[in-house]
């Protein structure tokens, strides 16, 4: 990692190992973890949750995409809320936030209140998170920044494993006749321990930078993801009604708007939501298109296959939970590892690994069947996909502390966008092929033949961040 003049100033007994950093940094990813976990917990109670609720197949897609809808589209600005009003006040106001609406999603009584708090949960998680990668940048430097950041990276492959785990575990002991609520109250205990620690342990904000907000921007953006998203989610189950082509044809106006209103807001001299000086650091660009495919394969191979689990295979929500554990155990090898690599493989490992995450994503039909065959099959995606902590660093690494809200809000963002769109695309193949021929053994094959060809396309766009040297460390 190289190390600005900005970062050497800030608090630099912050990033070491035994100071008051480690508690600092284990509070606040502990607060990512949560969400993480909440991300993936939720799968695995679907088809409980379907059974209990009679919700539909697009119920059961807007109760996953609606929490990271809303978390995708406000994640920018509740990184920009972070600089005006200070990350600390926000980490706190997100994560109350998201604790009062875990506690109202498992109190829910039916389909739809459960889908709006679900929105409402993901409004909270997208102030809160953006706030622990702007903590970290701003107050770990050189090498503990490096540690920061792989610890980072696994803890959001370890909300996947505890996710999927828990998950099962807690639908399977439905405890006092709960069900899949527990998997939303879980995190109220969590949530208030940690509202109680974190005025003690979180540094006071400094000098909040101040400014406005792009509300314009958020205006123009939160439409344009809406309009994309929600007829690919409810178009199979209405058949494709003429509102949809509509509501598509009116999502790249809106997409069309966002980039013109963007443009006015910068030639204003104000910070739009999507920064063209924060685009223009070196790689970050190219990244972004990498943490666009990998993430909406991953979401959508987590929600297909729960249900193909569940379904055809007849899995409990503890074993079809557990599966998926040799997959994200992979992807945290992988993110906790890479480092060790000799540098000139490091970058070339992106493109390599969304090349493996293909090749087993072609495998999906034909070992839909499961067994240790299909365990073996979800540990090759992951280990595919554990390049992602990889992109991540090589898009920040030359990103100055005063960019570090924006840039940190925008890949977040782009990665939760990616999970939607994996959802709602493919989740509504699967969903249609598996009703179209009665077995989700049917569905999975097209399911896997196109999550292959998106993970084939995040490799090609990937060759740009394995060109070029990697950069020298700065001394410490």
């Amino acid at each position: 990692m190289t190390q600005t003049t900005d970062l050497r100033g800030i608090v630099p007994e912050r990033g070491t190992r035994n100071g008051p950093g480690g508690r600092m940094l284990a509070l606040i990813l502990l607060g990512q973890f949560m969400a993480i976990l909440d991300v993936n917990i939720v799968n695995v109670a679907l088809p409980t949750m379907r059974t209990d609720l009679h919700a539909s197949g697009s119920g059961l897609q807007l109760v996953v995409a609606g929490y990271i809808i809303s978390y995708a589209v406000l994640l920018i600005t509740g990184a920009r809320l972070g600089d005006i009003a200070g990350h600390r006040r926000m980490y706190h106001l997100g994560l109350a936030s998201f604790t009062v609406m875990s506690l109202a999603c498992g109190l829910a009584p039916s389909t739809w209140p459960l889908v709006a708090f679900r929105f409402l949960q993901g409004a909270g998680a997208a102030l809160m998170t953006p706030q622990v990668m702007s903590m970290i940048q701003r107050n770990f430097a050189g090498e503990a920044r490096a540690r920061a950041l792989g610890l980072y990276s696994a803890v959001i492959a370890g909300g996947v494993v505890v996710g999927q785990a828990a998950g099962g575990l807690l639908v399977s002991a439905d405890l006092f006749g709960t069900g899949w609520r527990t998997v939303f109250l879980v995190n109220v205990p969590i949530g208030a321990a940690l509202l109680l620690a974190g005025p003690r342990l979180l540094p006071r904000d400094e000098s909040p930078r101040g400014g406005d907000l792009d509300l314009p921007g958020l205006a123009t953006l939160t439409p344009a993801v809406l309009l994309f998203v929600v007829p690919l989610i409810l178009g199979h189950e209405l058949d494709w009604p003429l509102w949809g082509w509509l509501s598509l044809a009116a999502s790249a106006a809106f997409f069309a708007a966002f980039v013109a209103v963007e443009r006015r807001v910068a030639a204003r001299g104000r910070r739009p939501l999507i920064s063209v000086r924060v685009l223009r650091a070196p790689r970050l660009a190219p990244a972004c298109v990498a943490l666009l495919f990998g993430p909406a394969t991953w979401g959508a191979f987590l929600f297909t296959t729960t249900l193909h689990l569940q379904g055809d295979l007849e899995l409990s929500p503890l074993e079809s939970g557990l599966a998926f554990v040799p997959s994200v155990t992979a992807f945290g090898l992988v993110g906790l590892n890479w480092r060790r690599l000799p540098a000139r493989w490091q970058r070339r490992a992106v493109p390599s690994g969304f090349a493996l995450a293909a090749a087993g994503y072609l495998c999906v039909g034909p070992l839909a069947d499961g067994g240790a065959p299909y365990l073996i099959l979800t540990a090759v995606i992951g280990f595919g996909l554990g390049v992602m902590p990889i992109i991540m660093t090589v898009a920040l690494e030359h990103v100055p502390a005063e960019d570090a809200a924006d840039a940190s809000g925008l890949l977040l963002t782009l990665m939760q966008i990616g999970q939607v769109t994996g959802v709602a695309t493919v989740g509504t193949l699967f969903l249609t092929m598996a009703e179209d021929g009665g077995s989700t053994r049917h569905a999975e094959y097209g399911t896997g033949w196109a999550l292959a060809a998106v993970a084939g396309v995040g490799a090609v766009c990937a060759l740009a961040l394995a060109r070029g040297r990697a950069e020298p460390r700065a001394e410490r």
